[in-house]
């Protein structure tokens, strides 16, 4: 695709107030529970992003080994971080909702009932016809349990990981020149105009919006793959005038889901890709490290961001070395692998070693 490969939703990227007791809620609930890195330093390069000066961070980038896309926990050090003033509504502009792959949405309601989080009486039917519902974690971030059928492990866990977003945008015609064109969603599942049952719980609900929700006619390929799995992006704009930006006035790791992140093979060509279509790499470690990968203490290789055409951050790491067994020091070098080809299942499989217990 364009001489670059796109694994997957790597990670959607949450700022927290404490990541402890966010990650801890993550792995009850949600199954989060396979830690790939943590680590305590400056994020220097985000320098756009973080009032221009350096950052201290507390980070954890944790997995569910079903299948999914996993979850980058982000806590400010040495700064209070800002909570949003308003709640978000739909028709704000960026990141809304996480979407969350599960096996059985209505098995998934009731265990959410049976523990004690606050979850609608019943599901109700998008405009595909698909039964979902929303949910908030204890935080007010929004998530949205979906359906899905490719998995890759079998843990007997509610969720797997992120199955995609639901994105406010400002005109979907040219958010698309991102998430159709650059990501690769060029498929239409529907594109419908109106008041939505399934989204009346939610603040905006009752107001007319239009939503497309797009998948991608390719499957994506590359080392991550099978544990990723596929994914959708859902774009919802008002119909009336837009509502604000979720990021404007703070920072990025300020509370709430601050980008959503995909794995890469051929950082290089993407950047060429995304210059041709308008959208250039805002953030760049590679050039910032004059080639050399970054270092997380357990994972390295290079990052970079974009924006969509309304600021909401796209992240792309293309992974060089991951730990696969760290007790005995075992570190897969990616750049030596086929970059279409996704890893064995035993490969994949050994990053239960990593798990954690809430």
């Amino acid at each position: 695709m364009k001489g670059y490969v796109i694994s997957g939703i790597q990670q959607m990227g949450i700022g927290v107030m404490n990541v402890e007791e966010a990650w801890k809620w993550y792995i009850d609930q949600f199954g989060m529970d396979c830690r790939i890195f943590e680590d305590e330093a400056e994020a220097k390069l985000m320098l756009p992003y973080t009032g221009g000066k350096p950052r201290s961070r507390h980070a954890v980038l944790a997995l569910n080994l079903q299948s999914g896309g996993g979850f980058e926990i982000w806590q400010y050090k040495g700064r209070e971080p800002v909570k949003i003033k308003e709640e978000i509504r739909l028709g704000d502009l960026g990141i809304i909702a996480c979407k969350m792959k599960v096996k059985n949405i209505r098995e998934t309601l009731k265990t959410y009932q049976k523990n004690g989080i606050s979850v609608p009486d019943v599901t109700s039917e998008d405009p595909s016809g698909k039964m979902t519902f929303f949910m908030k974690d204890p935080y007010g971030n929004i998530f949205q349990p979906v359906e899905a059928t490719d998995w890759f492990r079998n843990e007997k866990k509610v969720t797997g990981g992120s199955y995609g977003a639901v994105i406010g945008v400002s005109d979907i015609e040219k958010s698309r020149m991102v998430y159709s064109d650059i990501l690769g969603y060029d498929e239409v599942i529907y594109d419908s105009t109106g008041i939505f049952p399934d989204l009346a719980n939610l603040p905006g609900g009752e107001n007319e919006c239009r939503r497309v929700l797009l998948k991608r006619s390719k499957s994506f390929a590359g080392p991550f793959s099978k544990v990723l799995g596929q994914s959708v992006i859902e774009l919802i704009s008002a119909t009336g005038k837009p509502g604000k930006k979720i990021y404007e006035n703070r920072f990025w790791g300020d509370p709430g889901f601050i980008h959503l992140c995909y794995d890469i093979r051929g950082m290089d060509e993407l950047k060429s890709f995304c210059e041709s279509k308008g959208f250039p790499f805002m953030v760049d470690s590679k050039k910032s490290h004059e080639g050399n990968s970054f270092d997380m203490g357990e994972a390295a290789g290079h990052f970079s961001y974009i924006e969509d055409p309304d600021g909401t951050l796209i992240e792309f790491v293309e992974t060089q070395k991951v730990p696969v067994l760290k007790k005995i020091g075992w570190y897969l070098d990616l750049r030596k692998r086929d970059p279409n080809k996704s890893l064995p299942d035993w490969i994949l499989s050994t990053l239960r070693f990593s798990r954690v217990k809430s």
